[in-house]
């Protein structure tokens, strides 16, 4: 069973429906739709939230770097209950989309106010790549096959690694090529990354799809959502990452 359910996203681990499979289903059972008016949800609520620190930051950067701060240290930590205490990702999962998206407001117009559009552009392809990977899941164009899944689980691992790395030499004044922003290796691997996390939407959707063939709680629905959420900030970073070294290329 566990094999079937091998995803790279933090919050949707092998043993999570493992963990909830004996769960009284009082409240039903996991089902498609749901999953989807959530993701829906939490992906509204994300943009919404966006808007407003967006036009803060467009008024006083200062106080949108405020913020962008708390949303990142929000998100973090309300992330860390949600994982620890999955029943109460109803409240959670849209307090995080709150905060994620008062940290990515911020950001993104950050880096539109350096590159005029790159945001839109972002916005785009992250949501493109979304519905394409979408609908070749669902043609079984592509299928996430065991080793494709280890595959993805790998680079994941190793790209976090990297990360951590990056921010542990930042205290030693080191900058790891990385997090340069010129370069066309500095592109290459941010390009990498890019496809990593598009990649990692794939596992997200067979995790929801073997929830719901599982009969898994209706709460999962929630967390399912809230995980497929974190890949999609994930992605939409990474854009503007790659998006601004380009920009810089040029």
């Amino acid at each position: 069973m566990a094999s079937l359910m091998r995803t790279a996203n933090p919050t949707l681990t092998d043993s999570t429906f493992e963990e909830v499979i004996d769960d009284h289903l009082a409240d039903g059972a996991m089902t498609l739709d749901g999953t989807v008016h959530k993701c829906l949800g939490l992906i509204l609520l994300t943009m919404l939230s966006a808007a407003y620190s967006w036009n803060v930051y467009g008024n006083d950067p200062a106080t949108g770097w405020i913020w962008m701060a708390v949303g990142m240290g929000g998100g973090l930590v309300v992330a860390l209950v949600t994982i620890w205490q999955k029943p109460w990702s109803q409240f959670t999962g849209p307090l995080y989309a709150i905060l994620e998206g008062l940290a990515l407001g911020a950001i993104s117009s950050s880096f539109d106010t350096q590159y005029p559009g790159i945001a839109g552009q972002a916005v785009s392809l992250t949501f493109g790549t979304l519905f394409s990977l979408l609908l070749a899941y669902k043609t079984g164009i592509i299928k996430p096959s065991e080793n494709f899944k280890l595959g993805v689980v790998a680079a994941t691992g190793a790209i976090f690694l990297v990360y951590l790395l990056s921010f542990l030499l930042s205290f030693f004044g080191m900058r790891p090529v990385v997090n340069e922003s010129t370069g066309w290796l500095s592109v290459a691997i941010s390009g990498f990354i890019v496809i990593v996390a598009a990649l990692n939407l794939v596992l997200d959707f067979d995790f929801i799809e073997q929830g719901v063939a599982q009969g898994a709680p209706r709460y999962m629905e929630w967390y399912a959502a809230f995980g497929l959420l974190i890949t999609l900030v994930w992605l939409y970073v990474e854009m503007l990452r790659l998006l601004s070294r380009l920009a810089d290329r040029k």
